[in-house]
């Protein structure tokens, strides 16, 4: 989150209390409150000392379990990336790329992982080099849902072979949940949601085809605890505090 307007002392601290409610935890008097019933830690230390300060750029705190995010000029954003758009920043082969959609932002952004030029949907972008660079690595990597337009019919034993684990060229995939979400498997087609944690290169599409369903068209609608949710196709949003936190925990950092 960007730093709130609050006072600091001369070593750079806040009192916490200010913090939690600049921060939108709750009034000031509530966080005061759960101060009082040990819902805050910081640095994994229960904090009930109402005076206690902290330092808002390096503590971490958690409410109620929830990690609240440290203040950062950094920023976090989730973006609707339409069909035809190619996950990168330039690329002088590519039609459009996602310079043509937030080129009109300040910061120099980076993109967390990527989606296929095919693909639409849920693109996480950053100016937090070292967290873009976490979220892509395979052992942080959380599970990334997809809805699938796939051809045929999708049979209940299709969908245990996928739950069991299909193996590509490329290695095993590991797939943590399949179900049926429309077109209830008729000849005209089947929509399915799959939830894996895989980044490979067309890991969804190669998956499905590997089991007998060509994907028509795929969207990405969830990375960890951010939904795609309502935003629009082209349109982007800032990560709320709770979606941060999770993902910071995620990352280890």
């Amino acid at each position: 989150m960007s730093g709130p307007d609050l006072e600091r002392d001369e070593d750079g601290l806040v009192r916490l209390h200010k913090l939690l409610a600049r921060s939108g935890v709750a009034s000031r008097r509530k966080c005061e409150e759960l101060m009082l019933a040990g819902e805050v830690r910081v640095d994994g230390e229960v904090v009930t000392r109402l005076g206690t300060k902290v330092d808002p750029t390096a503590a971490v705190i958690r409410v109620s379990g929830h990690r609240l995010p440290p203040m950062s000029p950094n920023v976090y954003l989730a973006l609707n990336k339409p069909v035809g758009v190619t996950s990168t920043m330039s690329d002088p082969h590519a039609e459009r790329t996602l310079a043509d959609l937030v080129g009109d932002r300040p910061e120099r952004l980076f993109h967390v992982g990527r989606l296929d030029t095919d693909t639409a949907g849920l693109l996480l972008l950053t100016n937090d080099g070292e967290f873009a660079q976490r979220m892509a690595h395979p052992s942080y990597e959380v599970d990334k849902t997809y809805v699938a337009d796939v051809a045929g019919v999708v049979h209940p034993s299709t969908i245990k072979q996928l739950l069991a684990g299909v193996t590509l060229d490329d290695g095993p995939v590991t797939v943590s949940s399949v179900k049926l979400v429309g077109g209830r498997g008729t000849r005209d087609g089947s929509i399915l949601e799959l939830v894996i944690h895989e980044g490979r290169n067309r890991i969804v599409r190669r998956l499905l085809e590997h089991v007998g369903h060509t994907v028509r068209q795929l969207t990405r609608t969830a990375i960890g605890p951010v939904p795609l949710g309502r935003l629009g196709v082209g349109e982007m949003r800032e990560l709320t505090n709770d979606e941060l936190g999770a993902l910071l925990d995620a990352a280890s950092l």
